[in-house]
């Protein structure tokens, strides 16, 4: 398999190529590798249970990198972002060097409040050398 680092450089969303809005998932890899793309982003983690589109995966070469989308609203949106932005500098920069496909799937941020952010209310209980009021 050649190395794809030069298809990692540009990322594309399927809805901004002309042609491709509608595209079914068994003819999106292939398209794909057509088109010389070296990897897919998706969020469909059914993908990997269908037989037909496993197959349209294996055959494509290219690499599949799956994030999780579990939560809806805002919140969801949120931890899927953060989850991507967290992972995929180090994932591409893994994919860089392979010689061969890689199937990737992402974990996702914790959504869980204590995990994502701390919270001071002063006038409840102050942090070290806050000025009494």
């Amino acid at each position: 398999m050649r190395n794809l680092v030069e298809d990692l450089r540009q990322i594309t969303h399927v809805l901004d190529l002309d042609g491709w809005k509608g595209t079914k998932d068994s003819a999106l890899w292939p398209k794909a590798a057509g088109e010389g793309f070296g990897a897919v982003l998706t969020n469909d983690a059914k993908q990997m249970q269908r037989p037909y589109e496993v197959e349209a995966i294996a055959r494509s070469g290219i690499h599949r990198i799956q994030y999780p989308h579990k939560h809806a609203g805002l919140t969801g949106t949120g931890i899927a972002i953060a989850t991507v932005c967290a992972a995929l500098p180090g994932v591409l920069s893994l994919l860089t060097h392979a010689t061969a496909q890689h199937l990737v799937v992402l974990t996702g941020i914790d959504p869980s409040p204590g995990s994502r952010y701390k919270l001071c209310v002063p006038s409840e209980i102050p942090p070290k050398f806050w000025p009494a009021s």
